[in-house]
């Protein structure tokens, strides 16, 4: 694969495949000489997490992992996590997965030397000043799949355990060291998760795309973005060892989680409550919402994707752009109603009421009201 390169935008990224060669020497560029390896329960068996393993003993840096951690990550992981990293030494971690294992490496490096409870960090306002900057730890990042985009990110989603809200955390120097993205980890991913980790990133770019503030770099980036995934999405999910494929789903992943500096919208606000009561993927549902938030933003957005559509090779300006993702989304196979996503029995009232809260709510294009919320819910039924 042609596809290499060493970027430094928005942080240290080695890109190309291969490169989790490189492991070792990432680890001491980012000061790391004895690193816990963190990632989820299904990841922590396979040959390549072995591999990677492997590399890190033979450099000298020891062999450790952990692995508790939840497909939605909660409190009660952050806490296991930091008794195993705080008992065993460690000065870094490696955050190995996909979202789920990467935000609960960041997590546990960044509350490694902080002596007030997580949800004082959480992104309101300036809280994150409240941490002690010299008490984060180093983070080296390798995704394995290409969604979330978190190697790329200064925050993390935590699930509130007693609460069932989702919760962001945030600290600037949650961004990684060191990245790898290296595409011939991700060769092994089930078609249904290629499909809902790169309709993930499709999200985060068309919400990035809509929100109304002013980032015309990440209007770029988020264009750009949906771009590769239209482009290579479909090549991935056909033939999972299309590496050409596979690396272009990497960098579209990293765009979104740029671009989403702008803001997200209704697609995560109603996707982040039914991830925390009914543990749903968080791609696949947020591929799920995306038809109907598109219709619920329809007079706000028309215009810059009638613009956009063009160059995205979609006729017919943003009415087309719709029923494009209504077929992209039968193509991958993605559901079209909660029941089919596996959703029992949800509860309007408390999931409106958790949207509402969320903090995606003030980058949609379209004030939300419980009014005009809960219709959306209803609509997916």
């Amino acid at each position: 694969m042609g596809l290499t390169g060493n970027w430094s935008y928005p942080t240290s990224v080695r890109f190309g495949a291969g490169r989790i060669s490189e492991i070792v020497e990432a680890c001491m560029a980012a000061g790391i000489t004895k690193p816990l390896l963190v990632t989820d329960r299904g990841l922590a068996g396979m040959e390549i997490t072995a591999r990677t393993l492997d590399l890190v003993e033979a450099g000298g840096l020891g062999r450790a992992i952990f692995s508790e951690v939840d497909p939605n990550p909660s409190d009660a992981n952050v806490e296991a996590g930091l008794k195993v990293y705080r008992e065993g030494g460690f000065d870094g971690v490696i955050a190995f997965g996909g979202g789920s294992g990467l935000d609960l490496a960041k997590t546990l490096a960044f509350m490694a030397g902080q002596a007030r409870p997580i949800w004082d960090f959480e992104d309101i306002g300036d809280w994150w000043t409240r941490a002690d900057p010299d008490g984060i730890h180093p983070i080296v990042a390798v995704p394995t799949t290409a969604g979330t985009g978190s190697e790329v990110g200064r925050a993390s989603v935590i699930t509130n355990s007693e609460t069932h809200e989702k919760k962001i955390i945030f600290h600037p120097k949650m961004l990684p060291s060191v990245v790898i993205c290296d595409p011939e980890l991700t060769v092994g991913m089930p078609r249904h998760i290629t499909a809902g980790t790169g309709l993930d990133a499709f999200a985060h770019c068309v919400e990035a795309f809509s929100s109304p503030h002013y980032h015309p770099m990440s209007q770029g980036i988020a264009l750009e973005g949906m771009r590769l995934v239209i482009d290579y999405l479909p090549r991935a999910y056909a033939d999972g060892s299309d590496i050409e494929a596979r690396g272009h789903m990497m960098s579209a992943a990293a765009m979104g989680a740029v671009a989403f500096q702008k803001g997200l919208g209704a697609i995560h606000a109603l996707s982040h409550p039914i991830g925390a009561w009914h543990h749903t993927h968080h791609g696949t549902t947020n591929a799920l919402f995306m038809p109907v938030v598109l219709g619920f933003n329809a007079d706000a957005i028309r215009e810059r994707f009638d613009r956009a559509a063009g160059y995205l090779g979609i006729e017919g300006g943003f009415e087309g752009f719709r029923a494009f993702v209504d077929e992209f989304n039968a193509s991958l196979g993605i559901p079209k109603t909660l029941t089919e996503l596996g959703v029992k029995d949800p509860d309007l009232d408390v999931l409106t009421e958790a949207a509402l809260k969320d903090p995606s709510v003030g980058g949609n294009p379209v004030e939300m009201t419980k009014e005009n919320t809960r219709p959306l819910f209803e609509a997916v039924l």
